[in-house]
């Protein structure tokens, strides 16, 4: 299983707002700051904001900053708003011969509901807690 680049991309820029949350961010500073596109930022930021995690301001000096906590952040609900929470196999959607004899839907379901509620143990606060990627955050980006 793999996350998508969106979701990547959506860590990346919690971790940076939360780290710099004593002011705001824009998107050219964290694109810069990752080497990554600002259009892939544009469309991560919108669902963010979308999704209550961030406030955005418009104008000169506008820029983005974290509207929630960062412990009242789960990584688990991050996660889900991004990727959606769709079968790994959807077995119901194509013509199987082993429909109804099968049990690997049921084990891939248990698995994912392991994988995401071990996400949901950790908030964004607690991703955070290291000085030195604090450190990177804050000196590399400003």
């Amino acid at each position: 299983m793999q996350l998508s680049r969106f979701t990547d991309y959506t860590l990346r820029v919690l971790f940076f707002t939360a780290v710099n949350n004593d002011r705001l961010t824009t998107l050219a500073e964290i694109a810069g700051f990752y080497e990554i596109s600002i259009e892939h930022l544009r469309k991560v930021v919108h669902a963010l904001s979308k999704s209550g995690y961030l406030q955005t301001f418009r104008g000169k000096n506008g820029g983005i900053r974290l509207a929630k906590a960062p412990e009242d952040i789960n990584l688990g609900d991050v996660i889900a708003q991004s990727e959606g929470i769709a079968p790994l196999v959807d077995c119901m959607g194509q013509d199987c011969k082993l429909t109804g004899f099968c049990s690997l839907q049921s084990v891939f379901k248990e698995a994912q509901e392991a994988f995401m509620n071990t996400l949901r143990k950790y908030t964004l606060a607690q991703m955070l807690e290291s000085p030195q990627l604090q450190a990177e955050l804050i000196t590399k980006g400003r």
